[in-house]
């Protein structure tokens, strides 16, 4: 009886949500699998959520981790379960941090050099955070919840689970989700907007091409940046160091075995191990429920009004541009940091409107200032709500 009585048939009753939860997973999963929604991602999450909510197999304790905190007295009581240690990278920022570090190293920063201008489209696409945050608030959120909330607008997962786990650990399963889910669905959001913002002239532009960028500026780049970013927002630093690093691994040319296991092992292995954790926070108890939805609506607002600040803007500065230096505003929806496709997808859409068109490494320059932009953003709201 003691045996019947442990089973997972019989403890799913206790709290029957969890089969509406592992149900979730697996649609999540045929998404990833079937779809190739984020499948590096999202696969693992989804698979995170149908552990955490299996009855009684104990993997994750959503109390060891209540208040913002980390009871470390019951997780080193021989109560933990796997996913509970897996999590502490989650909870104390080192995952998000690795993966900047793999990003880094896997980025050419070469379109930002030679085009300086690209670095505001990439920064006025960041307002589609600081809307969404309004918005949160707006609908009842606190501003912590509403911070984690809006940072999905960055579209970069790992900055919106480095935040989240430090404002709204309790939002990081839907907020994870909503994240990758809206990251794949980029070439299916941003092309409306991106019409329905220019003008069939405008889509025509073509730009001239990027100089060449020295070794000499590579190298200067990342360590510039780190400082000027540290001295500003100093809360960013954990993840624009960790960005500039895998640049410089990659730039320097004296470390190329150390940038091939950032870009390739260890890129790997922090991907398993975040995602399966980010997962095991989507129990019943966090993720059915109002607000849910609400992060649903919010994500997909926040990726709508980063496109549109940075084709807007775009279209600003041609105002004061001559003719032959215009940008093409559609460079401008490349400025969210879902790298590289945001990038392509102004690509195909210049070549719709002009098929002699080629603006992917025009695109390249707002797409990887989009990187360091949420970064920024990232480390401004935690500023303000830590």
């Amino acid at each position: 009886m003691n045996f019947i009585k442990q089973s997972g048939f019989v403890l799913i009753g206790e709290n029957p949500l969890n089969l509406v939860m592992i149900a979730i997973s697996g649609v999540l999963l045929y998404l990833a699998i079937a779809k190739k929604f984020e499948p590096l991602l999202l696969l693992p999450i989804a698979f995170g959520m149908f552990l955490t909510n299996l009855p009684g197999a104990g993997l994750y304790h959503s109390e060891f981790f209540a208040g913002g905190h980390i009871d470390w007295n019951a997780l080193g009581n021989g109560g933990a379960g796997l996913l509970d240690l897996l999590y502490l990278g989650v909870k104390l920022g080192v995952y998000p941090s690795l993966i900047f570090l793999g990003v880094g190293a896997m980025t050419d920063f070469g379109p930002l050099i030679a085009n300086p201008k690209s670095l505001l489209l990439g920064a006025a696409a960041q307002l589609g955070i600081f809307m969404t945050f309004a918005g949160a608030r707006y609908l009842g959120f606190a501003g912590a919840e509403a911070g984690s909330i809006g940072i999905i607008g960055g579209a970069d997962g790992p900055t919106a689970i480095y935040v989240t786990s430090k404002l709204a650990p309790h939002l990081l399963g839907p907020i994870a989700v909503a994240a990758y889910s809206y990251m794949a669905l980029v070439p299916v959001i941003q092309p409306p907007i991106m019409r329905l913002l220019t003008t069939e002239e405008e889509r025509k532009i073509k730009m001239q091409q990027l100089r060449t960028v020295t070794k000499t500026e590579k190298l200067l780049f990342p360590v510039f940046v780190t400082a000027l970013v540290a001295f500003i927002v100093p809360s960013a630093a954990p993840l624009v160091g960790s960005l500039m690093l895998g640049n410089l691994l990659r730039e320097s040319g004296v470390t190329e075995r150390l940038s091939k296991t950032v870009q390739n092992e260890l890129m790997n292995i922090v991907t398993v191990f975040l995602g399966i954790s980010v997962g095991a926070t989507a129990t019943a108890e966090n993720f059915l429920n109002s607000a849910t939805l609400k992060i649903i609506v919010l994500g997909v607002c926040a990726f709508g009004v980063g496109t549109a600040g940075g084709v807007l803007l775009a279209k600003f500065m041609n105002l004061f541009c001559k003719k032959e230096n215009r940008i093409n505003p559609l460079i401008g929806s490349a400025g969210v940091s879902a790298v590289p496709m945001a990038a392509r997808v102004s690509q195909t859409e210049g070549q719709k409107a002009d098929p002699s068109n080629f603006l992917l490494m025009h695109a390249m320059g707002p797409n990887v200032a989009g990187v360091i932009g949420s970064a920024v953003a990232a480390g401004v709201l935690l500023a303000l709500f830590l």
